[in-house]
């Protein structure tokens, strides 16, 4: 008996026999000629996507280092190297990239299968936006410079007429190149695609360079106006300057006015542009695609709001003193103090808010953001390469003012003023980049819950409205119809009706929308609230210290104190290059600070 049993076949040995052969199929499965042909497609497409990557990246550096050798030329040797030999040059590269937009928005964006994805988090409202508002700058600014050179034309050469007119047409192609094709992912032409985008932004950083060099010719001469009215009141020795015309004042004082828009207007560009780069040939999978969209609404914040307005408010009063006072023949030692001090105040409220968001951040206990994102990395570049600009001209300012006399009323405050910089930088930073690394949980349960509470209760404070209503319409439907003078009476009755029906209407959406604000409010948790507050604060913080700088608020070039330290070209070169840069960086802060507000 024991034998018979033991002869027996055992069915879970079976099963497991049979299951070898199919783990033995899987194993093997890899090997197979479809996955290694698959597998070596995938190897050609990444290698040729690097290849093109590269050889774009060259020809970028390429037409870089050569613009900048004919601007530093021109800067260094005017007689062998004129500006217009750079505008020529920068012409030439303008009209190529013309050509080529032209090509991409009738020819390579028109193919079928062209633009299958489409990057969500490319080309944000705010910054296509920004490159609008500041198009239109440049735009402008480009027509003063033709109508000023147009009635200086006896004393001017032709090109300073032709330069802005090719720009005002590359302004405008490129303006609604970005608008509409910001997003793209393009998967035809992909080399092609990739050297005009290259191209393109060359172009857009020569142009950079180029407006940074002349503003500082610019403010060199308004820093400098009161000297030489003083030592050449009398002398007429000019050979070409502006005659005692009131539309020729308008076209230089607006020229000078708009030219800082011009510089924000290349960095905006070309940061969209190398998005539109890094995303050439992308496919973008079903997960990276966000199913609901955050929409930008103003609930759930009160503080926040009050205290940045008023900052704003008074920041704009400290702006108009200083411009009325720093532009006269003598600045007083008083509108430095007034602009030193409110700067003083406000930074370190901006510090302590960005410390104290990026500590609830911490205790938010967010799953960080891991997928491939090439806007959130530029983003991250940006913001810590042009806070740079700001950080370099502190310690610039430290080691001088320390150096001279740091015991002087105007020098502490300058030098409070630095260290406050750079503690306000890095610590903004550091928020707004943890910020941008969270992910978005949560959200959409708890403003669902919220709009649902709030319907709920307007229900139940309105009874019977509904049904006086309703209750209206059937006895006017119900009415049968008599002599002329009763259908007029009934008419009346409708309208009054009506206008009753439409107050109470217009009575009820008043209440529910506060009250959906209040449950809002009241329906975020304590951490979300905070954050709301602290980033729609340094928001209007950050928009308040762009605008003082970009419409001419320099104290430290007409303080003085640094100038006299390090001599007057090498602190104008290094502030042309961190006073862009501070000023983008304010710019760029405000798009990273309402996607925070946005997502929290």
């Amino acid at each position: 008996m024991s034998d018979k049993k033991d002869s027996r076949p055992c069915h879970h040995c079976k099963s497991k026999s049979a299951s070898s052969p199919a783990d033995s199929s899987k194993v093997h499965y890899e090997k197979l000629w479809l996955y290694r042909h698959c597998s070596s497609l995938q190897q050609r497409h990444r290698q040729a996507q690097k290849a093109g990557q590269l050889f774009s990246g060259l020809l970028a550096m390429n037409v870089v280092f050569l613009g900048s050798a004919f601007i530093s030329s021109m800067i260094f040797n005017k007689v062998a190297i004129t500006l217009a030999d750079v505008w020529i040059l920068l012409s030439i590269l303008k009209v190529l990239c013309l050509f080529w937009i032209i090509y991409y928005l009738l020819g390579t964006s028109r193919q079928p299968h062209a633009v299958l994805y489409r990057d969500s988090h490319a080309g944000a409202i705010w910054i296509r936006g920004s490159v609008l508002l500041f198009g239109s700058c440049s735009i402008l600014l480009n027509v003063f410079q033709i109508g000023y050179s147009t009635i200086l034309v006896h004393c001017k050469s032709r090109v300073e007429i032709v330069f802005p007119s090719i720009g005002i047409l590359f302004i405008c192609t490129q303006a609604y190149f970005l608008w509409h094709h910001s997003k793209d992912c393009i998967q035809v032409q992909h080399n092609f695609t990739r050297c005009g985008l290259m191209l393109t932004i060359a172009t857009n950083l020569l142009l950079w360079l180029l407006a940074v060099t002349n503003d500082t010719l610019h403010i060199e001469i308004e820093s400098q106006l009161r000297e030489v009215e003083r030592r050449f009141a009398g002398n007429d020795t000019a050979l070409c300057t502006c005659p005692n015309m009131t539309i020729c004042k308008v076209f230089q004082k607006g020229y000078i006015l708009l030219y800082p828009f011009n510089t924000e207007y290349c960095l905006v560009c070309c940061s969209v542009l190398y998005v539109m780069w890094k995303n050439v040939g992308r496919r973008i999978s079903h997960h990276h695609i966000p199913h609901t969209k955050p929409k930008f609404k103003l609930q759930g914040v009160v503080f926040g709001p009050l205290l940045g307005t008023s900052a704003v408010i008074i920041g704009a009063c400290v702006f108009m003193m200083y411009q009325i006072q720093a532009t006269s023949l003598v600045p007083s030692r008083q509108v430095f103090v007034i602009y030193y001090s409110y700067y003083i105040v406000l930074l370190p409220v901006m510090s302590v808010g960005a410390v104290i968001g990026t500590i609830i951040h911490a205790l938010e206990k967010k799953e960080l953001d891991t997928l491939k994102n090439p806007t959130r990395s530029l983003d991250v570049v940006l913001l810590m390469g042009a806070a740079l600009g700001q950080i370099g001209m502190s310690y610039f300012s430290i080691v001088a003012l320390v150096a001279t006399d740091p015991r002087d009323l105007l020098n502490s405050l300058a030098l409070s003023y630095s260290v406050l910089i750079i503690f306000q930088n890095i610590t903004q930073n550091v928020f707004v980049i943890d910020g941008l690394h969270r992910r978005r949980v949560g959200a959409e349960t708890e403003a669902k819950h919220a709009g649902d509470s709030g319907q709920h209760t307007v229900t139940a404070e309105l009874p019977g409205e509904e049904e006086t209503t309703l209750s209206s319409k059937q006895g006017h439907s119900q009415t049968p119809p008599g002599k002329e003078e009763d259908t007029k009476e009934e008419q009346n009755g409708e309208a009054y009706g009506q206008r009753r029906v439409s107050v109470l209407e217009l009575g009820q959406e008043i209440r529910k929308a506060s009250l959906s604000y209040i449950h809002t409010y009241s329906n975020l948790s304590w951490k979300r609230r905070v954050l709301r507050e602290i980033s729609f604060f340094l928001v209007l913080c950050n928009i308040i210290l762009w605008v003082m700088p970009t419409f001419g608020a320099h104290p430290i070039f007409e303080n003085g104190m640094e100038r006299s330290f390090y001599g007057y070209s090498t602190w104008f070169v290094i502030v042309n290059f961190g006073l862009p840069l501070g000023v983008f960086y304010r710019m760029h802060s405000v798009g990273g600070l309402l996607e925070i507000y946005v997502t929290a």
